[in-house]
């Protein structure tokens, strides 16, 4: 099975954590990041000025945080189906 590409088109923060993330083929998530915000990588991002300065990265059209984290835009787009494993991943 071929693994579905997206490309972030613009996003906007709605809340503390929380972006609206749109998708080059029209969708969009609301996106609560904080739940999955731990381990080396993403524990950093708990501080909401260091999230705040999430980019869209031009090369590879996702999420980007100035210490490298990012996200598949699929999961992105799919949010919903990957939020509780990703989240449950991130409490172990």
């Amino acid at each position: 099975m071929a693994h579905p590409i997206y490309r972030v088109r613009s996003f906007k923060i709605e809340a503390p954590y929380t972006l609206r993330i749109q998708f080059d083929d029209g969708a969009e998530q609301v996106v609560n990041f904080q739940p999955v915000l731990a381990g080396e990588l993403f524990s950093p991002l708990r501080d909401l000025d260091f999230f705040n300065q999430v980019k869209i990265d031009p090369e590879v059209h996702t999420l980007v945080w100035p210490n490298g984290a990012d996200f598949d835009p699929a999961t992105l787009h799919d949010w919903p189906e990957h939020a509780d494993a990703i989240a449950s991943r991130a409490r172990q």
